[in-house]
């Protein structure tokens, strides 16, 4: 593979961005920048996949790095885009050692093994945004995370983990039904579908057969939690390091049957609605757990706390995103409906936040 390089974009203000991007999320244009701060930012990416659609395990964070580029160049003198295909190309980055590398890649792969992007900064003390590899492995697997909450008086479900074979009979089964099943890890509700609230036995067979054999991974049993569903997003103070945290309520219809639950397709297609938090009681709630949570979990500048409340509307983890999206998704609404912030301010706002620490 060619040893490649600092691509050299720059921002000029006809730079085409996503047609897609631009329709849903709002450009703050009362933030002008009469003279820009000088400091260097290069926005890492690596090759993309010939396939769109397929999940790329090492990038957390899919960037529209373009209008990434964009927003960051109004604020900052010096903003590139930077592609790494080799170890060569990491090398040359710490080399040139920017003062953030803005970026979604998790780790990378070389043929001297796999190398972690951000505790790779961290040896050369370059700031970068979002967490460090400890931090990405406590939430990855959704086991440990619950684990970490436990250990932190933090209310998740009971849970267990298991695969087709381990657990042969009902009364092997450690919680009682019915239970809520999903694969152990991945995102995006990925093996979420209307089968995964089991009321029996063969229901809890079927469901984590259907997980091996469809996602090759072993199953996440927790005990379900009918209440109302609720994301979390945290974004942490470049002044101070407080963490603010802004609820939005997640609401979809029921299934066939009769079942409200956040699915692979629903999120895919984007059929649930986001609704803003306005009883202060819950507000407050929502917003201490998801604090705990992501300092218990070592997370740093940015992410999601999921919750789900119990049938007395007590409310529990569920599982973390500490690399979470930077699109039209739930941090960004979440933004939006709790501060008002816009779009390149919340990218701003990240900017700023990687800068300061």
């Amino acid at each position: 593979m060619k040893d490649t390089k600092n691509i050299g974009i720059v921002a000029t203000p006809n730079v085409a961005t996503s047609n897609n991007v631009q329709k849903i999320l709002p450009f703050d244009k009362k933030y002008v920048f009469p003279q820009k701060i000088d400091k260097t930012i290069e926005i890492v990416i690596v090759p993309k996949l010939d396939d769109i659609t397929a999940n790329q395990k090492n990038v957390g964070i899919v960037l529209d790095e373009k209008l990434i580029l964009n927003i960051l160049s109004k604020r900052y003198r010096n903003v590139s885009i930077t592609e790494i295909n080799t170890e060569n190309d990491l090398k040359k980055l710490a080399l040139r050692k920017p003062d953030l590398v803005f970026s979604g890649v998790k780790y990378f792969y070389f043929d001297s093994g796999i190398i972690w992007l951000n505790d790779y900064l961290e040896l050369y003390d370059i700031s970068y945004i979002a967490s460090n590899r400890e931090a990405l492995h406590n939430e990855h697997d959704k086991s440990i995370a619950k684990k970490i909450m436990q250990k932190a008086n933090i209310k998740t479900a009971d849970f267990f983990t298991t695969e087709p074979g381990e657990h042969l009979t009902e009364m092997s089964i450690p919680i009682a039904f019915p239970l809520f099943i999903k694969p152990l890890t991945g995102g995006d509700s990925r093996g979420v579908d209307k089968n995964s609230i089991v009321y029996d036995f063969l229901s809890f067979q079927a469901k984590v057969l259907d997980i091996k054999r469809k996602q090759n991974l072993r199953s996440l049993v927790e005990t379900y939690l009918p209440g109302k569903e609720y994301s979390v997003s945290i974004l942490q103070d470049n002044s101070n390091g407080n963490l603010k945290a802004m609820p939005i309520e997640i609401v979809v219809d029921k299934n066939i049957n009769g079942h409200c639950i956040l699915d692979y397709d629903i999120k895919k297609n984007d059929q649930e609605k986001v609704i803003a938090v306005t009883d202060n009681k819950i507000y407050n709630q929502l917003s201490d757990l998801s604090k705990d949570a992501f300092k218990a979990l070592g997370g740093k500048s940015l992410g999601r706390i999921d919750i789900k409340m119990n049938h007395n509307g007590v409310p529990h983890f569920i599982e973390a995103n500490l690399m979470p999206g930077l699109r039209n998704g739930y941090l960004y609404r979440a933004c939006l409906f709790n501060l008002g912030m816009g779009y390149e301010q919340m990218i701003l706002t990240i900017a700023d936040t990687g800068l300061s620490s």
